[in-house]
């Protein structure tokens, strides 16, 4: 008896309690849930030798996001022309009224379809007003097109720095800390850093890469970025239209390998507040006369040019001006969104130039300020049409100061 009394008396009752419920990051997505070792046994199944699936890719009308669906063809598509219009509903993507919303996706570019694997494709295409030839107000491409048209001569050469941030499914930052913690590594140590202390999400971005790669897209690399769970990846450089065309391509397979993540992508310019760095991306943007001996002359040149239509330029260098004056605060290797400069290895310049441009007389610019949500339709677009001149007599339409509006 006086051994249990003593064995009582023993035994503390706890003060405090701290239940932690455990949660594995991405593992609550239901997309990531579904079992792909049971979808992998429906992929290999064999079809007739006359069909293809042909997934019909286009912006939708919040002029970032984008919507796909499938057709079944009886040859592969191997040029746009080749494939064949169709018809979908405008009301629901938000480019058409429900009173008129028969809607035409034109077919601009194919690629090889990485989920499916040959010989099924992916077919980037632009989005018209009914049988008419008028452009929805989000489709951006015509007016690059006709630019690069009546520019071919000056081959305009163009090199696109996509950064994007990785969120979990909860809507907060891929490995940042639960409840709405912050990282506590400092930024410095992020940037192409290694160890997951540092970085988040390299499976994603990797995925990305072997994608891009197997569907023919212009794709040149990819980085760990100064943010924790933020990345960066590049097209080009690629001459006309292809650099834009790889990159919207390029986001809408990001899209779908998020899906199988269960990882939200995001290319909003300023996910995190005021305290943390922004999303960019980067036009490099140069001419054969720019690339050629005494370039440079000709680089200053255009540099005034932009000055000159700096605020012209920042109305559309964003899918919203508001969110991207946030980004260009003058911090994290921004400029301010008012004033413009350039300046020779000037990450804090509007355009920043090489460190030896000058010596070798010729070579390109890095534009940095329009966002990572731009539409580089647009920004390609205006750095030619400010650079080398409008697109004439070519029928192009020209951007509107209000960027969800077109006017032909």
């Amino acid at each position: 008896m006086e051994s249990l009394k003593r064995c009582l008396v023993g035994i503390r009752r706890p003060t405090k309690v701290l239940f932690i419920a455990k949660r594995s990051l991405m593992a609550h997505n239901i997309n990531h849930i579904l079992s792909k070792k049971v979808m992998d046994r429906y992929m290999r199944l064999p079809l007739p030798c006359n069909k293809i699936l042909a997934t019909y890719v286009w912006i939708d009308g919040s002029g970032i996001n984008m919507r796909c669906k499938d057709r079944i063809l009886d040859c592969v598509p191997y040029s746009p022309d080749s494939a064949p219009n169709w018809g979908f509903d405008g009301s629901s993507t938000g480019q058409a009224t429900t009173d008129n919303s028969d809607t035409v996706l034109k077919p601009c570019a194919i690629y090889r379809d990485p989920f499916r694997a040959d010989p099924h494709v992916l077919v980037l295409c632009e989005v018209y007003q009914g049988e008419t030839q008028v452009p929805v107000a989000t489709n951006h491409r015509k007016y690059c097109a006709d630019l690069c048209e009546a520019h071919k001569a000056d081959e305009p050469w163009f090199g696109l720095e996509q950064e994007y941030t990785m969120l979990d499914n909860d809507g907060w930052g891929l490995g940042w800390p639960k409840g709405g913690g912050f990282p506590v590594v400092k930024y410095q140590y992020n940037y192409c850093g290694v160890g997951s202390k540092y970085i988040a999400g390299r499976d994603v971005a990797e995925a990305h890469v072997k994608a891009c790669l197997f569907a023919g897209l212009d794709f040149e690399g990819t980085n760990a970025e100064v943010m924790h769970a933020c990345w960066e990846w590049q097209i080009g450089v690629s001459q006309g239209m292809k650099g834009p065309d790889d990159l919207w391509m390029s986001r809408y397979i990001m899209g779908r390998i998020g899906e199988d993540y269960g990882v939200d992508i995001t290319y909003h310019p300023k996910p995190f507040g005021h305290l943390h760095p922004g999303v960019g991306m980067h036009h490099n943007f140069s001419t054969k006369r720019m690339r050629s001996d005494g370039g440079y002359d000709f680089i200053v040149e255009c540099l005034k040019k932009l000055e000159k239509s700096h605020m012209k330029h920042m109305k559309v260098y964003g899918n919203e001006e508001a969110t991207n004056r946030m980004r260009l605060s003058g911090k994290f290797e921004t400029s301010p969104f008012d004033k413009f400069s350039w300046g020779v290895a000037n990450r804090k310049a509007s355009v920043r130039l090489q460190r030896n441009i000058k010596k070798k007389g010729k070579g390109y610019m890095e534009d940095r300020r329009p966002a990572g949500d731009c539409d580089p339709y647009l920004v390609c677009g205006m750095l030619m049409e400010t650079c080398l001149g409008p697109a004439g007599g070519g029928g192009g339409c020209q951007p509107a100061k209000d960027p969800c509006k077109k006017k032909c």
